[in-house]
């Protein structure tokens, strides 16, 4: 009898631990919580500047774990080259031109402290669209849609705020010089204001430390959300000029300056996966990462790299426009490198399939769902992209082909616009550097692009620029085209 009971107590006791391991398993991948969402962009960040994506003195390891362990693609592609339309491009999933961000010839190409544009309230955003479906929704870092009240990120569907409005460069003490930037860093020539919600807490913002604060809150929203499915946008600041790193970075990376300040920007991303994780939330959240644009070249060894990638930002040649793109969710993401054709338009309508939030049918839209490539590896919905510098059509890429119809150099002083009497044709898969002209050899391919340009030319309307809205005459100082 004795025997029998100690083996019905043992029986009860492997029956209590099974339950309690299926409870612990149920809690860790909670089922029944709708997935949550983080987008982590980057300011300025160049193709080449992440070791995972071919560079070789600049060290990620958080990055290239996520670029392994998740899907790492090679051909993704932001929808402007510079700050403001790329960012309003992300979170609306239309092309600058339609929402107001395509510049005019005589606007200014993004928004300064002295605009009174911003993004227009009739657009949605992601977060207001995850906020139907009952998201909490927090936004960490760099604005630059509109700083005055109206246009702040508490009106576009954001609960929280906490970061500076627009680029770290802005409000330069003395004027705009690009001799200060390779200067010993002083956060007092900038005095950029760090906001909490609508609010001015800190000016100058103290930038040594931006990169580190901003971690800390986007941690904190993420655990104070941990019960609810959340949507949080993590702009950095960096690695747009002037740099900056915490104390700890510095002098840490052989990649000099730069080098330290991404280092601190993989260690920001490690402690969001860290958290995640320790949190039970990292297979039931999709992280996504990114560039707003390419590499301002002028910086020098302070600005980044487009790697084999043609020129860098500003421009509508491969080196302002694609830049890195990264989707991590373990069990979910199908791991593997992604030669389609992807861009951040397609967020909006990829974070509406993963969670089941409407798309906006009232307008068009320009971004396509990327869940059937991220879960299954099927082919991309994208076939071709549009390359916008102003308001016009300077290249359309479709399939492995790209067509230029205007051209020109990187984004500074002596930049020249070229209106080609006849189309340049390349092969981007093939000659990412762009170097081999191919109209003469493939006319057929050509002429299929000029009609799609000719296409978006005949159907897309632009809407009233917001970037030209300002109470008094436009800056002549360069800072105009700096940003």
């Amino acid at each position: 009898m004795k025997n029998l009971n100690q083996i019905f107590f043992f029986v009860c006791c492997s029956l209590l631990l099974t339950a309690c391991n299926n409870t612990n398993s149920t809690t860790e991948n909670k089922p029944d919580q709708p997935p949550n969402v983080i987008v982590i962009f980057m300011d300025d960040m160049g193709f080449g500047d992440l070791s995972s994506f071919g560079h070789p003195t600049i060290e990620t390891p958080n990055l290239d774990r996520m670029a392994r362990e998740g899907q790492k693609w090679t051909n993704f592609y932001t929808a402007c080259s510079v700050c403001s339309p790329s960012r309003g491009a992300l979170l609306t999933g239309r092309y600058p031109i339609r929402i107001g961000l395509g510049p005019t010839e005589d606007s200014k190409r993004v928004f300064f402290p002295n605009s009174i544009g911003g993004l227009p309230a009739s657009e949605i955003t992601i977060a207001e669209m995850l906020k139907d479906k009952g998201y909490a929704t927090g936004i960490v870092g760099k604005w630059h849609l509109g700083h005055l009240p109206q246009y702040l990120p508490t009106t576009q569907g954001f609960d929280s705020y906490f970061g500076i409005p627009y680029s770290n460069d802005m409000d330069a003490v003395g004027g705009w010089k690009i001799s200060t930037f390779f200067e010993p860093p002083n956060i007092n020539n900038w005095n950029v204001p760090l906001m909490r919600n609508t609010e001015i807490i800190e000016r100058p913002a103290d930038q040594t430390t931006i990169t580190k604060r901003y971690t800390e809150e986007a941690v904190s929203f993420i655990k104070q959300n941990k019960d609810n499915p959340f949507f949080l946008y993590f702009p950095h600041s960096m690695v747009h000029t002037p740099l900056f790193a915490s104390e700890k970075f510095l002098n840490t990376s052989p990649r000099g300056f730069y080098g330290d300040v991404m280092s601190e920007v993989d260690w920001s991303v490690g402690q969001v996966i860290k958290t995640l994780e320790e949190l039970k939330l990292d297979k039931n959240t999709l992280v996504v990462f990114t560039s707003d644009n390419g590499p301002w070249l002028i910086m020098r060894e302070h600005g980044g790299s487009s790697g084999l990638l043609a020129d860098g930002k500003g421009t509508t040649w491969e080196g302002g426009m694609r830049v890195p793109g990264i989707f991590y969710m373990p069990g979910t993401v199908q791991s593997g490198t992604i030669t389609d054709l992807g861009s951040t338009l397609d967020l909006l309508p990829t974070i509406a399939g993963l969670t089941g939030a409407k798309v906006p049918d009232d307008r068009p839209m320009d971004g396509f769902n990327l869940m059937p490539v991220l879960t299954k590896k099927e082919k991309s919905a994208r076939d071709h992209l549009i390359y916008y510098r102003l308001q016009d059509i300077y290249a359309v890429r479709k399939g492995d082909y790209k067509a230029h119809f205007i051209t020109e150099t990187c984004y500074a002083l002596d930049s020249k616009r070229t209106e080609l009497e006849e189309p340049i044709l390349f092969n981007v898969n093939h000659d990412p550097s762009e170097k081999y002209d191919h109209a003469k050899d493939e006319p057929e391919k050509l002429a299929e692009l000029v009609a799609l340009a000719d296409k978006y030319r005949n159907s897309v309307v632009a809407a009233e620029c917001e970037l030209n809205k300002y109470p008094e005459e436009k800056p002549t100082t360069p800072e105009r085209e700096h940003n």
